[in-house]
Protein backbone atom coordinates (compact mmCIF):
# COMPACT_ATOMS: atom_id res chain seq x y z
CA UNK A 1 0.00 0.00 0.00
CA UNK A 2 1.44 3.45 -0.74
CA UNK A 3 0.43 6.09 1.11
CA UNK A 4 0.52 9.84 0.21
CA UNK A 5 -0.53 12.73 1.92
CA UNK A 6 -1.23 16.10 0.32
CA UNK A 7 -0.70 19.08 1.50
CA UNK A 8 -1.44 23.26 1.61
CA UNK A 9 -1.63 25.98 3.69
CA UNK A 10 -5.39 25.33 5.11
CA UNK A 11 -5.89 22.32 3.99
CA UNK A 12 -9.57 23.52 2.53
CA UNK A 13 -8.58 23.98 -1.55
CA UNK A 14 -6.06 22.30 -3.06
CA UNK A 15 -4.95 19.49 -0.56
CA UNK A 16 -8.84 18.23 0.30
CA UNK A 17 -9.28 18.43 -3.93
CA UNK A 18 -5.99 16.42 -4.24
CA UNK A 19 -6.91 13.75 -1.91
CA UNK A 20 -10.71 13.88 -3.92
CA UNK A 21 -9.06 13.65 -7.48
CA UNK A 22 -6.09 10.87 -6.47
CA UNK A 23 -8.71 8.99 -4.64
CA UNK A 24 -11.01 8.64 -7.39
CA UNK A 25 -8.45 8.37 -10.13
CA UNK A 26 -6.73 5.39 -8.24
CA UNK A 27 -10.50 3.54 -8.15
CA UNK A 28 -11.24 3.86 -11.78
CA UNK A 29 -7.59 2.38 -12.59
CA UNK A 30 -8.51 -0.29 -10.42
CA UNK A 31 -5.27 1.19 -7.71
CA UNK A 32 -7.78 1.46 -5.03
CA UNK A 33 -6.65 -1.07 -2.82
CA UNK A 34 -3.35 -0.34 -3.57
CA UNK A 35 -3.11 3.09 -2.31
CA UNK A 36 -4.36 5.76 0.41
CA UNK A 37 -4.57 9.46 0.06
CA UNK A 38 -5.30 12.36 2.35
CA UNK A 39 -5.12 15.71 3.01
CA UNK A 40 -3.59 18.15 5.60
CA UNK A 41 -2.95 21.77 6.23
CA UNK A 42 0.74 23.43 7.16
CA UNK A 43 -1.11 25.95 9.25
CA UNK A 44 -4.13 25.62 12.28
CA UNK A 45 -5.59 28.35 10.46
CA UNK A 46 -8.59 26.45 9.26
CA UNK A 47 -8.77 23.43 11.86
CA UNK A 48 -11.36 21.67 11.83
CA UNK A 49 -13.53 23.61 9.01
CA UNK A 50 -14.79 22.19 5.99
CA UNK A 51 -13.12 22.03 2.67
CA UNK A 52 -14.13 25.62 1.53
CA UNK A 53 -17.46 26.07 -0.26
CA UNK A 54 -16.11 26.65 -3.71
CA UNK A 55 -14.16 24.23 -3.78
CA UNK A 56 -16.33 21.97 -2.61
CA UNK A 57 -18.86 22.81 -5.65
CA UNK A 58 -16.14 22.28 -8.20
CA UNK A 59 -15.44 18.99 -6.60
CA UNK A 60 -19.47 18.03 -6.52
CA UNK A 61 -19.35 19.03 -10.28
CA UNK A 62 -17.02 16.79 -10.84
CA UNK A 63 -19.07 13.63 -9.39
CA UNK A 64 -16.71 14.12 -5.94
CA UNK A 65 -18.06 14.38 -2.63
CA UNK A 66 -16.44 16.24 -0.18
CA UNK A 67 -18.83 15.85 2.90
CA UNK A 68 -17.36 15.09 6.10
CA UNK A 69 -13.72 16.20 5.14
CA UNK A 70 -12.46 18.96 8.16
CA UNK A 71 -8.97 20.37 7.84
CA UNK A 72 -6.11 18.82 10.01
CA UNK A 73 -2.72 20.28 10.88
CA UNK A 74 0.19 18.39 9.30
CA UNK A 75 1.84 16.74 12.10
CA UNK A 76 5.73 15.33 12.78
CA UNK A 77 4.53 11.47 12.96
CA UNK A 78 2.90 12.25 9.43
CA UNK A 79 6.83 11.65 8.34
CA UNK A 80 6.64 8.11 9.52
CA UNK A 81 3.00 7.48 8.49
CA UNK A 82 3.34 8.15 4.67
CA UNK A 83 5.29 7.43 1.71
CA UNK A 84 4.99 10.84 -0.18
CA UNK A 85 4.14 14.15 1.44
CA UNK A 86 3.08 15.94 -1.92
CA UNK A 87 2.74 19.89 -1.04
CA UNK A 88 1.34 22.11 -3.64
CA UNK A 89 3.68 25.20 -3.74
CA UNK A 90 7.01 25.92 -2.20
CA UNK A 91 6.43 27.30 0.78
CA UNK A 92 4.61 24.20 1.64
CA UNK A 93 7.75 22.44 1.07
CA UNK A 94 9.63 25.10 3.51
CA UNK A 95 6.89 24.19 6.03
CA UNK A 96 6.43 19.92 5.62
CA UNK A 97 9.73 20.09 6.29
CA UNK A 98 10.04 22.37 9.04
CA UNK A 99 7.33 20.52 10.76
CA UNK A 100 8.33 16.75 9.85
CA UNK A 101 12.33 17.19 11.37
CA UNK A 102 15.03 15.53 10.40
CA UNK A 103 13.35 11.79 11.10
CA UNK A 104 10.94 11.81 8.76
CA UNK A 105 11.31 8.66 6.03
CA UNK A 106 8.40 10.32 3.54
CA UNK A 107 9.22 11.86 0.35
CA UNK A 108 8.24 15.31 -0.09
CA UNK A 109 7.78 16.74 -3.30
CA UNK A 110 5.55 19.80 -5.16
CA UNK A 111 2.57 18.09 -6.76
CA UNK A 112 3.76 19.63 -10.41
CA UNK A 113 6.78 18.17 -9.86
CA UNK A 114 5.69 14.75 -10.71
CA UNK A 115 4.52 16.34 -14.25
CA UNK A 116 6.18 17.46 -17.66
CA UNK A 117 5.79 21.66 -16.29
CA UNK A 118 6.95 21.53 -12.68
CA UNK A 119 5.79 24.45 -10.57
CA UNK A 120 3.41 25.40 -7.73
CA UNK A 121 -0.50 24.90 -7.51
CA UNK A 122 -1.57 28.63 -7.49
CA UNK A 123 -4.05 29.00 -4.07
CA UNK A 124 -7.48 29.55 -4.80
CA UNK A 125 -8.72 31.54 -2.16
CA UNK A 126 -6.03 33.98 -3.33
CA UNK A 127 -6.62 33.80 -7.09
CA UNK A 128 -10.16 32.89 -6.97
CA UNK A 129 -9.44 30.90 -9.74
CA UNK A 130 -10.59 27.04 -9.02
CA UNK A 131 -10.94 26.29 -12.44
CA UNK A 132 -6.93 26.35 -13.10
CA UNK A 133 -6.35 25.37 -9.52
CA UNK A 134 -8.39 21.92 -10.50
CA UNK A 135 -6.65 21.76 -14.00
CA UNK A 136 -2.99 21.70 -11.89
CA UNK A 137 -4.22 19.02 -9.17
CA UNK A 138 -5.53 16.78 -11.72
CA UNK A 139 -2.57 16.56 -13.93
CA UNK A 140 -0.37 16.59 -11.04
CA UNK A 141 -2.71 13.57 -9.64
CA UNK A 142 -2.17 11.82 -13.22
CA UNK A 143 1.66 11.95 -13.18
CA UNK A 144 1.64 10.72 -9.74
CA UNK A 145 -0.28 7.85 -10.38
CA UNK A 146 1.39 7.20 -13.96
CA UNK A 147 5.11 7.49 -11.95
CA UNK A 148 4.03 4.91 -9.35
CA UNK A 149 2.26 2.88 -11.12
CA UNK A 150 3.92 2.58 -15.13
CA UNK A 151 2.18 -0.61 -15.84
CA UNK A 152 -1.06 0.74 -15.36
CA UNK A 153 -0.24 4.26 -16.83
CA UNK A 154 -3.69 5.89 -18.52
CA UNK A 155 -2.75 6.30 -22.27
Amino acid sequence: MIRILFVCLGNICRSPMAEFVFRDMAEKRGLGGQTAAASAATSSYEAGNPVYPPAAALLRRQGLDPAGKRSVPLTQADGAAYDHIIGMDAANLRDIRRILGPGARARVSRLLDWTARPGDVADPWYTGDFETTWNDVSAGCEALLNALFPENEKM
